[in-house]
């Protein structure tokens, strides 16, 4: 269940976009409070891979050739978490925190043995988890503790080198426990359930590194350790949670310290290149597909994807203005900035009546600090190109632009919608 130090931001009873009618087949389309799926479920696998460390790369089963072969390696699941925003109130799940899915309320102990070299698929231990309907799934978090109720605190395996095998032991004392943080794009969206793959890179964990030049005890056994290999130990220790190539990380060290990271890059990915659009279905063509269309504080308004000539422009029309500017919204989520960097928000707009509107990013932990630019537009009756230079003070996975458009009753049309990376 939710709990009220959860959640973060105010709690707003949302009115329900509705559609306009139009000779258009295009018009009619509710942009209203998204869904990923009502009573949707969450399943999760977990393995180890030893294709080239890429963020997008299917798992791969050891060749004969490969070099470091990891024949055991376990983990004990804690906890499941996601982080999402809602509607049908304005709420979002607090990003550190999340929405607890798992374990229940009623077996709060409850503790997953997970084998990545065995293999894991996790169905029927999740099988009352409902990703909440009405929500813009943002992240899945996984917590893990070293197995050690097993007497499992290392990876083991095997170091292949001139012919022969040579078996390893890396030892897990370095860090206590961790979360996992995977960008919803990571996840597979199937009909009746999200999909979670958590997978142990290998290449990425030991590519580049000798391990072959490490000392090897008088047992045959070659241990990276804090008193044996240690250089090479603490190399890896490094290499070893961006190896599941979440997008970000945090973890307890041995000496009860906190630590956090991106993985740099599974980040690099998301948060894109230059002159990349950010604004996913900025032109319309898919409809209302990826905006969000909010009305709150006695603002009234519907709105329409229609044509204009060789285009599709957004129409939203408001009839009842509301008492603050942000009463009627038009907003669009999960956009990746980048501390430092500049961008270029560009849109086209225009209006049957004359006057402002709002035009912001906000941060994704509380809507209502800017992280980057606010500016109040000066709309005209016919339709002008709007460009906004910024660079954002935080870095962030899921930004929010807002276009607030209320507290006055006019017709607005929008199209062209970029926010672009330019250096």
């Amino acid at each position: 269940m939710r709990s009220l130090s959860s959640i973060i931001g105010c709690m707003l009873v949302a009115l329900w976009a509705v559609g306009c009618s139009e000779s258009d087949s295009t018009a009619g389309i509710e942009i209203g409070n998204p869904e990923i799926a009502q009573n949707i479920g969450l399943t999760a696998d977990f393995s180890i891979d030893y294709s080239d460390a890429k963020p997008v790369a299917l798992a791969k089963a050891a060749s004969k050739d490969e070099k470091v072969v990891i024949d055991t390696f376990r983990l004990s699941l804690m906890n499941v978490y996601s982080y999402s925003s809602y509607y049908t109130m304005v709420i979002t799940d607090d990003q550190d925190g999340g929405l607890q899915l798992w374990p229940y309320e009623e077996d709060p102990a409850a503790v997953l043995p997970i084998s990545f070299t065995e293999g894991e698929i996790v169905k029927d231990a999740f099988e009352h988890i409902n990703l909440k309907h009405n929500g813009i799934l943002k992240e899945i978090r996984v917590g893990f503790e070293v197995n050690r109720k097993d007497g499992v605190n290392s990876i083991y395996g095997r170091i292949r080198q001139d012919g022969k095998e040579i078996p390893f032991v890396y030892e897990l004392n370095r860090i206590q426990g961790f979360d996992l943080f995977y960008h919803s794009s990571q996840t597979e969206i199937q009909e009746s359930s999200v999909n979670l793959s958590v997978i142990f890179r290998v290449r990425r964990f030991v590519g580049g590194l000798d391990l072959g030049s490490a000392k090897v005890g008088d047992d045959g056994v070659i241990r990276f350790s804090k008193t044996e290999n240690t250089e090479l130990w603490e190399s890896l220790n490094e290499r070893f949670l961006p190896s599941f190539q979440a997008l970000r990380y945090k973890y307890t060290d041995d000496q009860g310290k906190n630590h956090s990271d991106y993985v740099d890059d599974v980040w690099s990915e998301i948060s894109g290149k230059r002159n990349s659009n950010f604004i996913t279905n900025g032109n319309f063509d898919e409809g209302g597909a990826d905006w969000v269309f909010h009305t709150q504080f006695n603002g009234v308004a519907d709105t329409a994807v229609v044509k204009e000539k060789n285009s599709k422009v957004m129409r939203v029309r408001v009839t009842r203005g509301g008492d603050y500017s942000y009463s009627v919204q038009l907003l669009h989520e999960n956009i990746p900035v980048v501390a430092g960097a500049t961008y270029k928000f560009i849109f086209t707009i225009w209006s049957d009546v004359e006057g402002e509107i709002t035009a912001r990013l906000g941060k994704s932990t509380y809507y209502n600090v800017t992280n980057g630019f606010q500016e109040h537009v000066k709309v005209s009756t016919s339709g002008k190109s709007f460009e906004i230079e910024f660079s954002p003070d935080e870095t962030d996975p899921y930004a929010r632009l807002d276009l607030n458009l209320g507290k006055a009753e006019r017709t607005f049309w929008i199209k062209d919608v970029q926010l672009i990376r330019i250096k």
